[in-house]
């Protein structure tokens, strides 16, 4: 049956920023395509819930409060994982943002920080599980990587040229760990989560819409999806690419100046 080869029965996976949004989706479809799951968060509530969540689905789950900014938080959230569970075999790096800021306003250490948020802690979390990944002889990274990473507009200096440079950091590393390890990212369009909501009134939310080829908003579920195909045994065939979720957007769709 073509459906199994989506299925992730007996994996131990990984999720940064698992406690709302984009994570916590990715955390639950795992879940129910029957993979344990390692949910991390900066919020203990968030990523509890979660947890609850995963454990409905009659998967064991743990969660670990880690701020991926911390390479200390990194280290003690793989140590957690192997502890409880022995291996990693998925890792999905989905923690990261930043909030527009026009260029002449945007600081060395903002630029900085949105690095290391979004491309930095990706680089050290993955070069802290690699090495079980490769003695195991297989493993899979989905990084979440943005639609501003490719498209251009105003404001979005900071997180565009983060999320860009983790679209190519997936692209290297799934050339130099191929054949045991793929490695691919996921260019996320707008998607209505809590991180979207504070910028989307009425007014704001049309012109979004009218801006997107499939004129709608995308859901957490159309990027869980993507993230269970990469994950999974069907994408065995899959490594160094970036998977645009978009709704088909070829230019901005965000209605600010």
């Amino acid at each position: 049956m073509i459906l199994d080869k989506f299925r992730l029965d007996g994996r131990i996976s990984l999720v940064t920023g698992a406690g709302r949004g984009i994570g916590a989706g990715i955390a639950r479809a795992f879940a129910e395509a029957g993979a344990d799951v390692v949910c991390a968060a900066r919020t203990r509530e968030q990523v509890e819930e979660t947890c609850r969540t995963v454990e409905a689905c009659g998967r064991r789950a743990l969660a670990v409060i880690c701020d991926v900014t911390r390479r200390e938080d990194l280290e003690a959230l793989v140590a957690a994982a192997l502890a409880a569970f022995g291996r990693i075999d998925i890792l999905v790096n989905n923690a990261g943002g930043f909030p527009p800021s026009p260029f002449v306003r945007t600081s060395e250490r903002a630029f900085e920080s949105a690095l290391r948020f979004n491309l930095t802690s990706a680089f050290l979390l993955s070069r802290l599980t690699v090495p079980g990944m490769l003695e195991r002889g297989e493993g899979a990274i989905v990084n979440i990587s943005s639609a501003a990473g490719r498209l251009t507009m105003p404001n979005f200096v900071a997180y565009g040229t983060a999320k860009a440079a983790l679209s190519f950091m997936s692209r290297e590393l799934a050339c130099e760990l191929a054949p045991r390890v793929r490695v691919n990212a996921i260019a996320v369009g707008s998607v209505e989560t809590s991180s979207l909501a504070p910028f989307l009134d009425a007014e704001a939310r049309a012109r979004m819409e009218a801006l997107t080829p499939m004129r709608r908003l995308g859901q957490v579920e159309d990027i869980a999806a993507a993230a269970l195909y990469l994950a999974s045994p069907a994408a065995s065939f899959v490594t160094g690419k970036v998977l645009e979720v978009d709704g088909g957007t070829e230019r901005s769709n965000w209605p600010f100046d």
